[in-house]
């Protein structure tokens, strides 16, 4: 069983999809996907996917891609916030935050935790910003505990790509046990 960091190193220089980016952001990335991961497997939290409206066709990519029989592994168990809750947009309370958190907390009693792609200031961020186990990729915020990234970078959307297919196969090295992910 490899050491998740060499991993993601060699995976990245193995992979001609994947640019060295990613490998400059190892330090920051291999914690955060490592939480995530555990929180997944070794919990049996669900991951509920949330992004803002520009990176919509990237919730339906994720969804589309994350469970694809080519991967020959389980299903696992990522939603779309929506299918829960339409109304992400008019969340504006405290109290409408407590209501949906009871929602999610009857509906997952294994647990569940957000996976927020978007800018940081957009109101569907709230929720994932203040949820403990959030797997964060948030745009023009230098957070601790999430990727940064930069939503002006005109490479946005290959990165996102390319981090998604990082993040994919490090899912299917973990349930393998060919890497070991425990914070």
């Amino acid at each position: 069983m490899q050491e998740f960091l060499n991993w993601t190193v060699d995976t990245i220089r193995e992979d001609r999809l994947i640019s060295p980016w990613l490998e400059e952001k190892k330090y920051e990335w291999t914690p955060l996907v490592s939480k995530n991961i555990n929180n997944l497997l070794e919990r049996g939290f669900s991951i509920i996917v949330i992004t803002d409206k520009e990176r919509e066709w990237f919730l339906e990519y994720i969804l589309s891609n994350i469970n694809s029989t080519k991967l020959n592994r389980p299903f696992l168990p990522y939603y779309d916030f929506k299918s829960f809750y339409r109304y992400i947009d008019n969340v504006k309370s405290d109290e409408d935050i407590s209501y949906i958190k009871d929602m999610l907390s009857i509906s997952f009693p294994n647990g569940y935790c957000f996976w927020y792609i978007g800018k940081s200031q957009d109101v569907r961020a709230t929720i994932p910003k203040v949820s403990k186990h959030s797997f964060l990729w948030l745009f023009d915020e230098e957070k601790q505990d999430a990727f940064n990234l930069k939503s002006n970078d005109e490479a946005l959307d290959m990165k996102l790509l390319q981090m998604f297919r990082l993040y994919n196969k490090s899912v299917s090295a973990s349930l393998f046990a060919e890497i070991n992910v425990e914070n």
